[in-house]
């Protein structure tokens, strides 16, 4: 018997054909095949890395034991009931859904067939977000700017599900605790939906979250500012550098600040995250970013527009 996993990927375009890429590349598995709605761009990257070219999800099962769900969110709770049903564990790119009642009946199909959810918070697996995770303790304010260019990718969504969901993520990882409340403004600029939001979000810990997003930025930023006892770290999640400055005292009582930069691991976060959920499916072990995680996140960025929405509205 071997241990080698067999893998697909549901939608081949500009994320998933990294997805493909990455399986490829990974000790242990096998990439299987890649599905797309459209087959010239299936049948390139299926003669790429050596793989079945298939156009419905359905073809998948019976072939593979797990696959990345890459499709547009809108369609991420067929794609992802038809593969649970199927017997395939499935890792689905964020947000996790559209709505919460998507998401519950992700999870209803895992639990009901025993297969396995991950959803694809990848800048968990950044280098410098887990050097940051690892000196976070008991944070009490972050300040987070997330800003990129405009691309018309993703525009099926807001940018609380585009881009601030990856922070809401963080937000709740880092700090443990629930969300008890919100407050949020935002614009709709280049499309119909939010382009650019600011939220402020307090946590049962007492610690409080400020958060930037926006898609129409002439440059790109990833910042998560931690201010907590004593300790203040700054994290770079473009450059892969985080600093820290901590309150010392010296052998005569007097205090002075120690500043420091973490060591950072090199690799890339889709890399890592990929080879953590073949982790989890071949060790059958629940996946470091499961779906009542994902659901969790997606929770409260919809609580976010509606505060939003309640915000233009007064």
């Amino acid at each position: 018997m071997t241990d080698e996993i067999a893998v697909g990927v549901v939608g081949v375009g500009h994320l998933g054909r990294h997805h493909a890429r990455l399986y490829a590349a990974l000790p242990r598995t096998r990439l299987v095949a890649v599905v797309d709605r459209d087959p010239e761009r299936a049948a390139a990257i299926a003669a790429e890395y050596g793989c079945l070219a298939l156009r419905d999800v359905r073809e998948l099962i019976g072939k593979v034991q797990a696959a990345s769900v890459a499709v547009p969110t809108l369609h991420h709770r067929e794609v992802a009931e038809t593969l649970l049903r199927g017997g395939v564990d499935v890792l689905v790119e964020k947000p996790m859904a559209p709505t919460l009642e998507d998401a519950d009946a992700i999870n209803a199909a895992a639990v009901e067939t025993g297969r396995l959810v991950m959803v694809g918070h990848t800048e968990r697996f950044n280098p410098a977000v887990v050097a940051l995770a690892r000196a976070v303790h008991a944070p009490k304010f972050f300040e987070v700017h997330r800003l990129a260019g405009f691309t018309a990718r993703s525009t099926d969504i807001d940018v609380l599900l585009d881009l601030m969901v990856h922070d809401l993520d963080l937000i709740l990882y880092l700090d443990g605790s629930d969300p008890v409340s919100v407050d949020a403004v935002g614009v709709a600029a280049l499309t119909d939906k939010l382009d650019i939001a600011n939220a402020r979000i307090r946590m049962k810990s007492g610690c409080v979250a400020n958060l930037t997003a926006s898609r129409i930025s002439v440059e790109r930023v990833r910042r998560v500012r931690v201010f907590q006892p004593r300790t203040y770290l700054a994290c770079d999640a473009v450059e892969r550098t985080v600093e820290r400055y901590a309150l010392v005292r010296g052998a005569d009582g007097a205090p002075s600040i120690e500043h420091e930069h973490l060591p950072v691991e090199p690799g890339e976060p889709l890399g890592f995250e990929i080879a953590a959920f073949v982790e989890a499916v071949r060790s059958r072990s629940r996946p470091p970013v499961d779906g009542e995680h994902g659901r969790r996140v997606l929770e409260l960025a919809l609580r976010l527009r509606r505060a939003v929405d309640e915000s233009m509205a007064s």
